[in-house]
Formats: structure tokens, sequence, C-alpha cells
């Protein structure tokens, strides 16, 4: 374990990066949404033209990010308006987090019922009774610190989200200081996956149908690396019945999505390997949806549009105003029966298909 001098001068550097806010924010504040025991911020984006019973995504910003910067960075909001759903940002304050990161290694705060996970709770329970949101539909996405709380909220809430997508993100119940956090983030001392389904399965008394599960990951992310992406996807791997290597990877471009399906035949989790990127979101502002910023990396795939898609918002209502983006270009798809036998681990699977597609020597 890193000793605390050298996780003090981390801190002392992140806290050194200001946040961007971007004048003209389209978000507005979101006050009175309960006794917010996490102590944060909200805001919410409501499309002109709003359907009947919409879908709710909320979306959890980065370190060093406001919610404002990270919609702007992403396209949130404009893809919203093209399809008509509403969108929910939870926001950080300095006075819990003062490099503005949600506290996902803190019990307080990634429990059900109490600290910041109540909080974004309440915010939702909110949002539901005053734009009549579908209950059916309600996701949740982040990145980084984001992504590791929107872990958090998956875990200790299954019952209320249909889906989640965790961007750069880390398990749940992985660490319980800062300490441990930076070492998680590095891929050092991660639980093993017996200890990672139980603390899934413990956060909740959770015993219907679990939300699916989209991780998205650089190659080159020396930030949060990918060893966190395998352990998100064999935490999730145990309340999905799933087998331990994926059902398909297929190559998109020079990028990799791998499938796991369970036994009804649906994708309950899927892998996004983004080859060469680092820590971010990964973005393309030819798309329409988006514009590149610190931890936004134009990597030519909007993971915004395709999350927004794979949860069927994306084709839910015809799109608004802009003219649609181009198709990306698809490749080899690849099927790889179960196996019963010993096996590798889902990093080594990862592994043999950047292999397979030429991207990993």
């Amino acid at each position: 374990m890193r000793s605390l001098s050298d996780t003090l001068e981390r801190l002392a550097r992140l806290r050194a990066v200001k946040p961007a806010t971007p004048t003209g924010s389209i978000l507005e504040k979101l006050d009175h949404f309960g006794t917010n025991p996490g102590a944060l911020a909200a805001w919410q984006h409501v499309p002109q033209q709003l359907p009947a019973s919409p879908a709710l995504v909320v979306v959890l910003h980065g370190c060093t990010q406001t919610a404002a910067g990270y919609d702007t960075g992403s396209g949130w909001s404009a893809l919203a308006e093209d399809y008509g759903f509403v969108l929910l940002f939870p926001e950080q304050t300095r006075q819990n987090n003062a490099n503005l990161c949600f506290n996902w290694f803190n019990a307080a705060d990634t429990q059900r019922d109490r600290g910041e996970a109540m909080s974004i709770r309440q915010m939702i329970a909110t949002v539901v009774a005053e734009r009549g949101i579908d209950e059916r539909r309600i996701y949740i996405t982040g990145l980084s610190a984001g992504g590791a709380m929107a872990n958090a909220m998956l875990a200790c809430y299954p019952e209320i989200f249909a889906g989640g997508a965790i961007i750069a993100g880390l398990p749940y119940a992985a660490a319980s200081t800062v300490p441990e956090a930076f070492d998680r983030m590095r891929g050092h001392g991660l639980p093993g996956t017996g200890s990672l389904q139980a603390s899934l399965r413990d956060a909740s008394h959770h015993d219907g149908v679990w939300p699916t599960v989209s991780v998205w990951q650089g190659t080159s992310d020396n930030t949060v690396v990918p060893d966190n992406a395998a352990a998100i996807v064999a935490q999730w791997q145990g309340v999905h019945a799933v087998h331990e290597q994926p059902s398909q990877v297929e190559t998109i471009g020079r990028n990799l999505r791998s499938v796991w399906r369970d036994d009804r035949g649906l994708e309950a989790i899927e892998l996004y390997t983004i080859s060469g990127m680092a820590h971010g979101t990964p973005i393309d502002p030819s798309s329409g949806y988006g514009r590149a910023a610190p931890f936004m990396v134009d990597v030519g795939v909007s993971s915004t549009e395709q999350i927004a898609r794979n949860w069927g918002l994306a084709a839910s209502f015809e799109r608004r105003d802009r003219p649609t983006a181009a198709p990306s270009q698809e490749g080899t798809t690849m099927q790889h029966p179960s196996s019963d036998g010993a096996h590798n681990g889902i990093q080594s699977i990862i592994e043999n298909a950047l292999r397979s597609a030429g991207l990993m020597k």
C-alpha cells in the first residue's frame, strides 16, 4: 500500500485542477429533494418536447468536474432534446470532497439509505414524481468516481434501475479508505471474485430482476487501470448467472465489445474496450453530441449515444433537429462457446480478444 505522504501528494495535485464550468449551461437546479444526508447538489434537464411517461437517466460526473461541465463534454442534454427523456445530474460539493469526487470508497456514503447514496435516491424519487417518469426506464451512468458511485447505486438500489453504464469506474465496495482507493484504481489489492459478488448481493435484499450493466474502459488508462473493468464484470456475473467467458466478442473499428447473455439469451453485461484510450469518457463530437475537454476523450466513439441506444432510448422516439450520424464501422463477430472447465479470468479473455483483433501482441 502506498504511503500516506504519497496519497496526500496525489490529492494535492488533483485539488490544483480547477473544474471547468461552462457558461450558458441549460441545466436547472433541483431543490427540496428530501433530507439530503449526503449534502449533494442536484441539477436536471427536461427537454422542451417531453413525451408522456418519459425515461430518466442519472448522470454522475468525475473528479474535478461539475455537472454542467460533464454535460457539455458528454452531450447528454443534446441527446435528451433529440430523443425526449429527462436527465438528473447529482453534483458533489467541495465541503464533501475537495476534489469533487463522489465518495465511492466511503461506506457511510455507499450503503443503502445512507449518505450520498441516499441523497441520489431522494433526487430520483423527486424527479420521478414531478415529471411522471416511467419507473421501468430509469438508468444511471458515470465516469471514474462517478462510475464507481453509479455502480454503488446499482448495488444498493437494484430494484430502481433498468440498467447502468460504468465508465472507467471501479467495483462496488472495493475500498474503504483513501489510500485503498488509490491502490484499487491502479489495480493493487482488488478483492477476489467471490468477495466482490458477496458485496454486491449483501448491498440489498433484492430478489427480482437485476439491472443490465455496461462497462467502458480504455486500454491505455493509467488512472483507473483495466483490471477494474474486469473486476466489475466479474462482480456482476454472479447475480446474472452468466458464464465467465463472454457469449460474444465483436470488433467495432479498432475497439471491442464483449457480451455476456443470460439463460434467456438477453444481454446482461457488456464490456466496451476502447483501444489506446486514456482515462475519460469516450466521445465523438462529429456525432453532434459532446466536445473534447479534460477527461472527455475524442476517440471517434460516442459512448453517450451508444449507451442510450443500448438502453433503447435513442430508438424510442423520432430524432429531432439533427441529421442522423453515420453508423460506426462494424467488423467481424467472434462467437465464443461457454465452457465449464477452468478459466483464466476475465482479464485474460480481454487480452485474448485483443490479440484476435490484432490490437495486442
